[in-house]
């Protein structure tokens, strides 16, 4: 019984399930609508030399480096309107988990996206010039 209990506990571990910062389920088409009607938002969570590179038309940008050092609630009010979803992305989908964590714990309600940047763009996601 000892063994099951271990092998379940690994399975949600590996699986994510009891993770609270996991991606989500929302499809890109959902993603897409939600921006168009404008009741949602994408946020690049990338660093400025990547944003500057390229990033998706009408994104904000928050980079993970300034949550960690801290960011205030008014702050956050600037870039991320109240009443909107917001999806964050970055460049392979492991810095927006730890941003939503961070943001989650201000008791903000984000969305990360697996798919990074480039993936968003190979989807669609018209490139800001």
């Amino acid at each position: 019984m000892r063994y099951l209990c271990s092998c379940a506990i690994l399975f949600l571990s590996l699986t994510g399930t009891s993770r609270a910062g996991d991606h989500t389920k929302d499809s890109l088409q959902t993603v897409k609508q939600g921006v168009a009607s404008q009741k949602a938002l994408l946020v690049d969570v990338r660093e400025n030399d990547e944003w500057k590179e390229g990033h998706i038309k009408g994104a904000k940008h928050l980079p993970l480096s300034q949550l960690q050092k801290g960011v205030n609630k008014e702050q956050l009010k600037q870039v991320l309107p109240e009443g909107k979803i917001i999806y964050l992305y970055c460049a392979a989908g492991g810095r927006c988990l730890k941003a939503a964590d961070l943001l989650k714990k201000q008791g903000i309600d984000v969305r990360a996206l697996k798919p990074g940047y480039e993936a968003l763009v190979r989807a669609g996601f018209e490139n800001a010039p």
